[in-house]
């Protein structure tokens, strides 16, 4: 069937080996006149160098301020298929997992009542169905929650879906109940997810070791990242395996297949805290000044495990250069258990967001408030004491500053010396 809109330009990103989205944009066009009239809209942008999409007010399902981002075609008498092409963010199931007979589901009342064209999944997490009309956001919304079980996800100045990795379900590093972290989050807070109060976005991502698959440290507001406060467990036989040969390092990762491992400089030279010795025999780890990387883990997983002590570190203040630059979230609680009901989590973020709504200014992330005003300030409103896990060294660090007097041996002090003197 051949497409009314000539697309020069967009046919060029279909080229090479690699697929295109603008095949799967041509396919739904054959029985889509919304999807043939997008290709025309994306074809005349590539032309003028400028986008034809206008934000025409808010537009949303009654009772919701969140989950629908408006969508408006600013050239309606060329494109009229496209005069409305509303998206819908809907709340994902945690860490992702679907059947197949949910996801036709999905499938099958997109192709009714919308574009047929899905995210699966945008960068928010949340699925993204692409294009509908005004008239078509009720009915699709009865739809999603009577007959599929689901809810509409974040948008706007609230609290975006949460989200995580796979946890227990499929990682044996996880120190956390994702899912359950996750489920229970989205469900405690429904206000803050749908009818937005805050200064602008918010997001808790949960990651259930620090190998942090879901970078809720790069990306979260309020990151939750799994770990344990007892010391590594240690398999002294399979250490000494890796070191034959008969155990392939890194899990096989480089598909090398069994190969010796060169424990010194592969391990105990690359641990940032250099708290690991090799004697040819037997491994020590020096747990006082482990920060739990993962590091020697993911090189000799047969060897080494977590501790059995588990919880969770709670960083806040992450987010992508929008004004200030992008920010890596701060150690706030060095450990906290994370146990169901997680009223002592749920106190915590109740206070922050009490400080973060009384005090930030209009679209100013948690992180942007707590760089303006002071990491020491955050502290008091959530009712911490200053910790020095929160930062690399008193001197270095904009926001704590210590007295000299308070600093045992002066500035000039290790700062890992520092730490022991501290917690001694």
């Amino acid at each position: 069937m051949a497409l009314k809109h000539k697309t020069p330009l967009l046919d060029e990103l279909e080229k090479g080996r690699w697929p295109s989205f603008i095949s799967d944009i041509k396919q739904m066009a054959e029985k889509k006149p919304m999807c043939e009239d997008l290709l025309g809209v994306m074809e005349r942008s590539y032309e003028d160098k400028e986008g034809h999409w206008k934000h025409g007010g808010i537009v949303g399902v009654l009772g919701y301020g969140g989950g629908v981002i408006g969508r408006y075609c600013d050239r309606p008498d060329l494109f009229p298929n496209v005069a409305h092409f509303h998206t819908l963010r809907v709340n994902q199931p945690a860490s992702k997992f679907y059947s197949t007979e949910q996801l036709r589901k999905i499938c099958e009342l997109w192709e009714r009542r919308g574009s047929g064209l899905t995210n699966m999944h945008g960068s928010t997490g949340d699925v993204i169905l692409l294009g509908t009309t005004t008239d078509e956001l009720e009915p699709v919304f009865y739809e999603l929650t009577h007959n599929l079980n689901m809810d509409l996800g974040g948008s706007g100045s609230n609290l975006r879906t949460p989200s995580c990795c796979m946890g227990k379900a499929r990682c044996e590093w996880s120190c956390l109940d994702t899912q359950a972290i996750t489920y229970d989050l989205t469900n405690t807070f429904q206000d803050e997810l749908h009818r937005p109060m805050f200064p602008y976005k918010f997001k808790f991502k949960t990651s259930g070791c620090p190998n942090d698959c879901v970078a809720a440290i790069a990306r979260a507001d309020c990151s939750i990242i799994g770990t344990w406060r007892d010391n590594i467990r240690i398999d002294q036989e399979a250490v000494r395996a890796y070191a034959a040969g008969d155990f392939a390092p890194n899990g096989n990762a480089h598909g090398t297949g069994a190969t010796a491992l060169d424990i010194q400089k592969e391990v105990c030279d690359l641990c940032p805290t250099a708290c690991i010795d090799w004697d040819g025999k037997n491994l020590k780890i020096w747990d006082e000044n482990c920060t739990r990387c993962m590091h020697c883990i993911n090189v000799m997983p047969r060897a080494l495990r977590p501790g059995k002590d588990v919880g969770a570190t709670i960083l806040c203040g992450a987010k992508a250069p929008i004004l200030e630059g992008a920010q890596l979230s701060s150690v706030i609680i060095p450990f906290i258990k994370m146990e169901e009901p997680y009223d002592e989590f749920k106190e915590f973020v109740e206070k922050m967001w009490d400080w973060w709504m009384e005090l930030g200014k209009n679209r100013e992330r948690l992180g942007e408030l707590i760089q303006r005003l002071g990491l020491r300030e955050f502290l008091k409103a959530v009712e911490l004491e200053p910790d020095p896990r929160m930062i690399n060294t008193p001197r270095y660090n904009p926001y704590i500053f210590y007295d000299r007097e308070d600093v045992p041996g002066g500035w000039e002090i290790d700062a890992v010396a520092f730490r022991k003197k501290h917690h001694a």
